[in-house]
């Protein structure tokens, strides 16, 4: 960093503005002082001639008004012995002037030429017309000085009989003036001299521990957080170099913290599995690990500064300002005809505090495997559905050709096949439920819904179960004898309960009783099923009604089971509006329970 010049150093500005400040207080309260001093002086030079003039008009006034006799000396003599008194060193000369004819009576002048004659001065004639003193000053007739003027009338009670013209030598009052400004000029020099010094001396003291501080700062950029700031006292500046130094501590801390998180991250971008990319505030690389590099297989060091829509192939479809508006995943399908490969990635927005960009992080994780596994178990439910529809038509046209006379007794065999050929169909459509099951990602469930009494349609349900179980079971209802009508798919809502009371079943000891409820609540109905068999560990009831999951899968697979009908049951349940658990104990039993919406309102219409 390069030296500071001697004018620009704080030290020399310090001084400069101390001793202007000075200056330019004194300045005004100097022009303040002297203007005020001025005026005083003239005022009170002009006061003291008025009273005299005054007065003088007074004794001439006596003189002018008294009468005389032929031996009595002539109103010009009087006057002029009048003046004579009235001379002093401040006066050049003073005039009287009769009132009607204008003509002088009397002068202070020892040359009394004027005497006698009539006076045209203009500023005479407008103070005896108008009753009033008229003043000014004027420079005198060879032009060196100023005098005073002043005209001044003469009144006998309000008649003005006569004029008092009066110069007056007002230089002096300036010429003392003028001794002031200079006696003035020279204390504001010597102030000014010293004000420097001290100006000098207190900058020393206030910039000494800021050049220190600025030493420090130089060796801190450096890299050096050893030095310390000298403290001089207890004042601000003392304060500020405390905190300096403990500013430095802060410092050399943080680094240190810094350089510890950086090496962590760095160890975490080595070796953690999934790949992340991070990029400038213009959509550029400056920074992939390794496991990215081996995903989009390239190198560390040609990616660099490159586009992050251009490496990740994106460019054709998304420009970096779409990615910083991603909010969800973005899937790379990087498949070729040999060999599937995709990845899924995450992008986040690193912003500063005030909201601005400064660039985006992608993480890439390999989801090549978990889609394999979602298109095996797609690919599964397929093949299942369609082995199962085959012998299910096969059974549904057996059974109506029993239904057309191959059984005798006409009372019971039709309803009974009827039946069997009801829940044939329905079979049918739980195998089309799993086909549509498999496309779930992309298609929607139509329901058609119908107002239902949930109490009678419920009964039915389990009459079916309890007239085809083949297990010691017993069953035991607990639903309301009242009408609850609620508005669902009957087929949706019997896959339901088929599912759910199959399972029931399927996990019931011998000898076990299976219970089946309804529980009414302000805006919904709970449905449960509850059993006695083996229970559910805890740490596996939130994902029984995951797909493909199977709690005990030896058991299962004997039983048949797909891993599909909690599943689809959920969906259904969720359709429909709905929710649906399961709470269980193992070695007591497990309850199944999922609600409906239900309005009251409905429901009063309806009965």
């Amino acid at each position: 960093m390069n030296k500071v010049s001697f004018f620009r150093s704080i030290h020399v500005k310090f001084v400069i503005i101390y001793v202007l400040l000075i200056l330019v207080a004194m300045q005004i309260i100097g022009v303040y002082f002297v203007r005020q001093l001025e005026e005083t002086l003239r005022t009170n030079f002009q006061n003291s001639l008025k009273e005299r003039v005054n007065l003088l008009a007074y004794n001439v006034v006596e003189e002018m008004e008294k009468k005389r006799t032929p031996e009595d000396p002539t109103l010009e003599d009087e006057i002029r012995k009048i003046l004579r008194d009235f001379e002093s060193a401040d006066i050049f000369e003073v005039r009287v002037i009769e009132g009607e004819s204008r003509k002088i009576i009397g002068t202070s002048d020892p040359n009394q030429v004027v005497v006698g004659q009539r006076d045209t001065n203009l500023r005479i004639t407008q103070s005896i017309n108008l009753g009033e003193d008229l003043s000014s000053i004027l420079i005198d007739r060879k032009g060196d000085h100023r005098i005073w003027v002043l005209s001044t009338p003469i009144k006998s009670g309000n008649t003005v009989i006569g004029a008092i013209y009066l110069e007056a030598k007002i230089e002096n009052v300036f010429t003392q003036m003028k001794t002031i400004n200079s006696i003035f000029a020279t204390g504001t020099g010597i102030a000014l001299a010293i004000t420097a010094i001290l100006g000098i001396l207190l900058a020393q003291t206030i910039t000494r521990p800021i050049v220190d501080m600025r030493k420090q700062a130089l060796a801190m950029a450096k890299g050096n957080f050893s030095r310390k700031v000298k403290v001089y006292g207890q004042d601000e500046i003392g304060t500020l170099a405390v905190t300096f130094n403990n500013l430095t501590k802060k410092l050399q801390e943080a680094q240190a913290m810094t350089e510890g998180e950086r090496r962590k991250l760095s160890s975490v971008l080595s070796y953690m599995t999934d790949g992340v990319i991070a990029t400038d505030r213009k959509g550029r690389v400056i920074l992939i690990n390794d496991p990215a590099a081996e995903m989009l297989n390239v190198s560390r060091e040609t990616v660099l500064s490159q586009p992050i829509v251009s490496l990740l192939g994106l460019t054709d479809t998304n420009t970096f300002e779409d990615l910083l508006e991603e909010k969800e995943s973005l899937i790379l399908d990087y498949s070729t005809k040999k060999e599937p490969y995709i990845l899924r990635a995450n992008f986040s927005v690193i912003q500063k505090e005030t909201g601005f960009v400064n660039g985006l992080i992608a993480v890439l994780h390999d989801i090549t495997d978990q889609e394999k596994i979602d298109a095996e178990r797609r690919e599964f439910v397929a093949n299942v559905s369609h082995e199962l529809r085959t012998p299910l038509t096969t059974m549904r046209s057996y059974l109506e050709a029993l239904a057309d006379g191959a059984w005798k007794d006409e009372e019971i065999a039709p309803n009974f096949l009827e039946v069997t050929r009801t829940e044939t169909e329905r079979m049918i459509r739980l195998v089309n439920d799993l086909l549509q099951l498999s496309k779930l990602d992309s298609t929607d469930y139509r329901l058609n819904k119908e107002w239902v009494n949930f109490v009678d349609f419920y009964d039915r349900i389990i009459d079916r179960f309890e007239m085809a179980k083949d297990q010691n079971v017993s069953f035991k209802r607990q639903l309301p004898t009242h009408a609850i009508f609620v508005e669902i798919d009957e087929d949706k809502m019997t896959q339901v309960l088929y599912n759910i009371i199959s399972n029931a079943l399927k996990y019931s000891p011998e000898g076990g009783l299976v219970t089946f409820s309804i529980k009414e609540e302000e805006d919904k109905i709970i449905v449960s099923v509850s059993d006695q068999g083996v229970g559910i560990p805890k740490e596996n009831i939130s994902k029984i009604f995951d797909r493909f999951y199977r709690v005990d899968k030896a058991r299962t697979r004997k039983l048949g089971g797909t891993g599909l009908g909690l599943a689809i049951a959920k969906e259904m349940v969720n359709v429909h509006g709905g929710m649906i658990w399961a709470v269980s104990e193992e070695g007591k039993g497990t309850e199944i329970s999922f609600s409906l919406p239900y309005e009251q309102t409905e429901e009063d219409e309806w009965s």
